[in-house]
């Protein structure tokens, strides 16, 4: 009788547990933070109509924020690992409303440089890597239905904000509605920052799934996080996996970077109404749901090695269905198609590090990983605004190796280098070692005593 009763209190304590509470308020800053930058489809139309910019300078604006994210990343996950993330989202959410109401401001495109890709970049950086690390240091068990909720139900804010901001904007005007945009936002930010904990330590609880006999929660000392964060990250140096997972982030990005910033515009140019196009961006965020939500419980159970290659060839030979796309339901059938690989692209990193790293201190691992994101999406963005610029007055089709032969449209060689950068990814994903055990379990040997059983700020 005892023991049955041990069991359901058991599984009270996890089904009640405050890391979930911790997944519900993580998903729900980042789908507050993202708001703008997940419709940047859209913004890219109506900054082009409005000022007459071309469309390599207002995708500029993206490139720079993508490559401020880059080598703010590590960074942002350096300050997460020794001062606690909850500290670092402070700062993210004061520069998030700040730049934001810059933005409303903005008369020159200098200012769109600045605004949106330094100001908004920092923040995004700040955000990107310090939520996802926090909810996985809450967890030792469920970790792959964690990720997935966070990734699955996250991933949903696309689907709203793009039709929801070019709504706006037809309301409003894009001035009004990026002043309407933080203030609203700044309000969910900085209330739901009080329930974000860094570290389970923090309340004095362990992560959901420790077991009995786990040491008890200590607040991290900073001076005990540094010197842990600096031994983990020289050992995890020398895995395959600390250089490989960087670039496979990077080739993946680069290969949906140029369809997430053109896709809509190109739509346009075949005829497709604004809010017609903004649909696209919907549908392949819908049907990305199914992806981020399985492809981290897969990989929790079979491996993230095994569960990262489905989605990267999806990702890229969906792309095909693009060279023959005129009418608004070709493109739908292609957004629905590729949103499933592409939800699953990014998905299972946090996985692949708990299983390749342990519990160990990762936060600056995960930068590195978002420094190999963030110069992708720079890289693609820039790539697909550069082809449709230099081909846009020359319709010639190309020949492509001798023998491959494709159409004369602005975009099409955007979509060749789309495609190979995603099968490239699928190359890298096959070189990563295999992901059924932990590459450095002894790494913590090479701590001082007195600083072994002292968890990291994650």
């Amino acid at each position: 009788m005892s023991f049955g009763w041990s069991n359901r209190v058991y599984a009270l304590r996890e089904q009640y547990h405050y890391a979930w509470v911790v997944v519900g308020t993580g998903t729900t800053l980042r789908v507050t933070a993202n708001f703008v930058s997940q419709a940047f489809a859209v913004i890219l139309v109506v900054l082009q109509q409005d000022f007459g910019w071309t469309v390599s300078a207002i995708v500029l604006a993206q490139v720079l924020r993508s490559v401020a994210n880059a080598l703010l990343s590590p960074v942002a996950g350096w300050v997460g690992d020794r001062y606690g993330a909850r500290r670092s989202l402070l700062v993210a959410a004061t520069l998030y409303v700040v730049g934001m109401l810059l933005l409303s401001t903005m008369n020159q495109l200098w200012q769109l440089y600045l605004y949106y890709s330094v100001v908004l970049g920092l923040a995004q950086a700040l955000f990107a890597v310090n939520i996802p690390t926090t909810v996985a240091a809450w967890f030792k068990r469920k970790l792959g239905v964690a990720v997935g909720l966070q990734q699955s139900v996250g991933g949903m804010g696309a689907s709203v904000t793009a039709p929801a901001l070019a709504f706006l904007i037809s309301l409003t005007g894009w001035q009004v509605a990026f002043w309407i945009i933080p203030a609203v936002g700044g309000v969910i930010l900085f209330s739901l920052l009080a329930f974000f904990h860094s570290d389970p330590a923090d309340r004095g609880m362990k992560p959901l799934g420790a077991d009995a006999d786990d040491p008890a929660p200590v607040r991290p000392d900073p001076a005990a996080a540094k010197l842990r964060s600096k031994v983990f990250l020289q050992h995890a140096r020398r895995t395959r996996a600390f250089w490989n997972l960087p670039w496979i982030h990077y080739l993946g990005c680069v290969g949906h970077s140029i369809i997430i910033w053109h896709v809509v515009f190109f739509a346009t140019t075949k005829g497709v109404s604004l809010p017609a196009a903004a649909w696209i961006v919907t549908l392949y965020t819908v049907t990305s749901v199914s992806s981020r939500l399985f492809i981290p419980i897969l990989a929790d159970r079979w491996g993230a090695k095994t569960a990262m290659f489905v989605p990267y060839f999806l990702q890229g030979v969906t792309v095909l269905l693009l060279f023959w796309a005129e009418s608004p339901w070709q493109f739908y059938v292609f957004a629905a198609l590729f949103g499933i690989g592409f939800g699953g692209e990014m998905s299972a990193f946090l996985i692949a590090n708990r299983q390749y790293y342990g519990m160990g201190p990762v936060r600056s691992i995960f930068g590195f990983q978002h420094l190999g994101s963030g110069m992708g999406m720079a890289v693609g963005g820039l790539i697909g605004g550069i082809i449709h610029d230099f081909r846009i007055n020359d319709p010639t089709p190309l020949e492509l190796f001798g023998f491959i032969t494709i159409g004369g449209g602005s975009y099409d060689l955007a979509w060749v280098i789309s495609i190979a950068a995603s099968l490239a990814g699928v190359l890298f994903i096959w070189m990563l070692e295999p992901s059924n055990r932990v590459l450095i379990p002894d790494w913590e040997d090479s701590l001082p005593k007195d600083t072994e059983s002292s968890p990291a700020a994650t």
